[in-house]
């Protein structure tokens, strides 16, 4: 950013946007209303630590197209994608056509990325397949969503995720190089049952996927400040994180050793000789 307030005062830079790690989504609509003028508030302060916006828990079709369009519009000014998050698994249930038509209907208002999540329902890999094709030749992102616990997503309370059981991680890490193998643009991964709604973090889940993957080709959810912490001391500051948007500051701080928590203040750098 050249035109940063003290600019004297060194800080972990990350790469030009679009870049390809060090990623950053904010929330959209779902816990706040959010418009054009209250996003427009956010991305004029931080816009250069945005990424993507997503929406959540399909809001959009609650609102008037012309404020989605406008919202979505707002966040391109920016030079940040626009996720329709994860409503597909509702529009599956509403059969073909329904899927055709939100696909359709995204690109027409502005989305640039359709995650692909199926928190709440089965389906066969193959069919996840056919779905990341008719995203991508509509000339869309596909983001596929993936997790290890049942019935993850809508704020399902932590006793019956635990009652649903967990998901082997080697066959989720396998999906998601299937996944990436056929193009996807990243594959998001759902923290519950890894550090949401859990007894215990299972930071093993996290490691398979960046073993497999790594670290350029996965976003982890991580909508609580212990866990962005978390992954930041882990992974670095490029790790891509999935945030809420009221979070946006705290989490840009860390990312550029400015500010943190005991366990993190003076300890985040990155050494670009040249730069």
């Amino acid at each position: 950013m050249t035109d940063r307030a003290f600019q004297f005062l060194e800080i972990n830079d990350l790469p030009q946007k679009p870049r390809s790690r060090g990623l950053t989504e904010i929330r959209g609509p779902y816990y706040t209303a959010i418009g054009e003028r209250y996003l427009r508030d956010v991305m004029e302060t931080m816009g250069a630590w945005v990424d993507s916006l997503k929406w959540a828990g399909g809001s959009f079709s609650l609102m008037p197209r012309d404020a989605v369009k406008k919202l979505n519009d707002t966040a391109h000014e920016f030079d940040a994608l626009v996720s329709t998050g994860g409503f597909m698994e509702h529009v599956l249930t509403r059969g073909y056509a329904a899927v055709d038509s939100y696909i359709e209907e995204a690109k027409a208002l502005g989305f640039d990325i359709i995650e692909l999540s199926t928190g709440f329902i089965s389906l066969p890999s193959g069919d996840w397949l056919n779905l990341i094709e008719r995203v991508q030749k509509a000339g869309l992102k596909a983001k596929p969503e993936i997790g290890i616990q049942f019935g993850a997503g809508g704020d399902t309370p932590a006793e019956e995720l635990e009652s649903e059981g967990t998901q082997d991680v080697g066959w989720a890490v396998k999906q998601a190089r299937r996944f990436v193998d056929a193009g996807v643009y990243m594959i998001m991964i759902e923290s519950e049952g890894i550090t949401e709604n859990v007894t215990s973090w299972r930071t093993d889940v996290p490691a398979a996927f960046v073993d497999e993957l790594g670290l350029e080709k996965v976003m982890f959810e991580a909508a609580d400040p212990p866990v962005f912490q978390w992954y930041i001391k882990n992974y670095g500051p490029e790790v891509n994180l999935f945030v809420d948007h009221s979070q946006i500051v705290e989490l840009s701080a860390i990312r550029a050793g400015i500010w943190g928590p005991n366990d993190l203040w003076g300890r985040v750098h990155t050494y670009r000789p040249g730069d």
